[in-house]
């Protein structure tokens, strides 16, 4: 790493001659949870039985089977406008929600989520190296305070954002990307901020929000094709790998 910031200034200009930022500028990372740093099982799924009987659908019905082919195609996205698009008016989304937040958060005080193998060393090689992190979500926050809780992860990152702190829009809308730039002032430019997920949301919202570095990881709902077809620049087995995609190791 080099210590003079003029030589630093001069090695990033000459990397970004050809126009291609170097991954290795990076230096906000915003990195998903469930299925990208946190492994859950299907827990989305499980999670969505519940919410879907509650509104009168029953498992094995037509109606059940394209209401969950809709929710494994959003993975990523915020989960009350997934419930919106599937029930239609705000009452019946909000019932819906709630349900499944409340049942996501039982699975979880169940023991039912782990880490990603390597996902707490990556971050914290990322920040031992000077990078900022944030960690997001398309759950809601107290969903997401009881993944961080039941994992001991409450200090791991300085930031921690859901779709309500980013003014209530989720992915694929590039808000909390952004907001974890205004938050954090880790940077002077989108582009040396990375984005890593495991759903396409997860890559569209990188992209639109202008990142640099926009890694899928092969640990959660979508496939190599799928990430690539959203715009990743970069598909990683896990997010165990993104610490070397940066230089860090």
């Amino acid at each position: 790493m080099t210590s003079d910031p003029r030589a630093e200034r001069a090695e990033n200009a000459e990397r970004a001659i050809d126009g291609a930022p170097d991954p290795r500028d990076s230096r906000l990372i915003v990195l998903d949870m469930a299925g990208t740093t946190v492994a859950d099982g299907g827990l989305v799924e499980q999670a969505f039985d519940v919410a879907a009987r509650h509104l009168g659908v029953e498992p094995g019905s037509a109606d059940h089977a394209e209401k969950l082919a809709y929710v494994r195609a959003t993975m990523g996205e915020s989960k009350i406008s997934v419930f919106r698009h599937l029930f239609g008016d705000e009452a019946a989304a909000r019932r819906a929600n709630t349900a499944f937040e409340t049942a996501y958060g039982e699975l979880v005080d169940g023991g039912r989520i782990a880490p990603v193998p390597g996902a707490r060393e990556a971050i914290e090689a990322l920040r031992a190296a000077g990078r900022t992190v944030v960690l997001s979500t398309g759950f809601a926050r107290v969903t997401q305070d009881a993944i961080l809780d039941a994992l001991g992860w409450q200090d791991l990152v300085p930031l921690t954002l859901c779709p309500a702190d980013a003014g209530g829009r989720g992915r694929p809308y590039p808000d909390m990307v952004l907001t974890a730039l205004l938050r954090t002032h880790a940077t002077d430019s989108v582009r040396r901020i990375a984005v890593a997920g495991d759903t396409s949301y997860d890559m569209l919202s990188g992209r639109r929000a202008g990142a640099s570095v926009v890694a899928g990881v092969l640990t959660g709902a979508h496939d190599r094709a799928q990430l690539e077809s959203a715009g990743a620049t970069h598909v990683l087995g896990s997010v165990a790998e993104l610490p070397a995609l940066l230089g860090v190791v």
